[in-house]
């Protein structure tokens, strides 16, 4: 059984959805954390991932953590609130309530928590002012749960001002891509006491293309508030894509 057996638990954000490889595979900061991880303690690391695109936090919560904790974790990493947030009714202190109960299960279980926020999306976005302040808002909200707990290891993303230029991001504007990940999971390393790859935090600029306004409701905003207005999500009928653990050894040099 290798040291370290870390699985996470989140939304799109943590599935990695944006930086998909040539096979079409999803990869994202976690998958790239996992990895460094191990590349980084020259140890292996047992890895899952049971994150699903679309997910509100509490579902998270209900669907994810119990069978995460099964598995019997050193460490779990957990993010979640960025499609609630976007929910304009949503309550916030709800949202932090979901950490809070991660944090306590985790506590109970002797779980040690990588506790993350999201990137920040809104500079792109319609009513980025509204998103702007809902996530600052919850940015708040979510580390005044841990203000007493440095125990907690922290990576927090919202307030990244670099990350949040266009760069970083998909053409969707509400995921990163694969530069955007990479970044994520430099910081990750960091928290751990690690030295990821220098290049991780800024990787070359990637020729995504943009699109035009008209393009872009076409491709993306509509097909989003659809979903809102049907109550579906874009990950329905979806598995996690490490459901048990997956062993990561150290890459060769």
């Amino acid at each position: 059984m290798a040291a370290v057996r870390y699985v996470a638990i989140g939304d799109s954000f943590t599935e990695g959805v944006g930086d998909e490889l040539p096979d079409g595979r999803t990869r994202g900061w976690a998958d790239l954390a996992a990895q460094g991880w191990a590349d980084a303690s020259g140890q292996p690391v047992e890895y899952a991932n049971l994150a699903i695109r679309g997910k509100l936090v509490w579902p998270i919560v209900e669907e994810q953590l119990e069978p995460a904790l099964a598995l019997k974790p050193t460490h779990l990493s957990f993010n979640g609130g960025g499609n609630d947030m976007l929910r304009p009714r949503t309550s916030i202190r709800r949202i932090a309530d979901a950490f809070s109960q991660v944090l306590r299960r985790c506590d109970e279980e002797g779980v040690q928590l990588i506790l993350l926020s999201g990137a920040n999306p809104s500079p792109q976005l319609p009513l980025s002012r509204v998103i702007q302040r809902r996530g600052d808002l919850l940015s708040i909200a979510v580390v005044g749960r841990v203000d007493d707990r440095p125990d907690v290891i922290r990576a927090l993303n919202w307030p990244d001002r670099e990350l949040s230029a266009p760069p970083f991001w998909s053409p969707d504007r509400l995921h990163m891509n694969s530069r955007g990940h990479h970044r994520v999971a430099a910081r990750v390393l960091t928290a751990l006491g690690f030295t990821p790859p220098a290049d991780w935090w800024s990787l070359p600029e990637l020729d995504l293309g943009q699109l035009g306004r008209r393009d872009y409701y076409r491709e993306h905003l509509g097909p989003w508030m659809r979903r809102r207005l049907t109550g579906t999500s874009s990950g329905d009928g979806r598995a996690p894509k490490y459901a048990d653990w997956v062993t990561l050894t150290p890459s060769s040099v």
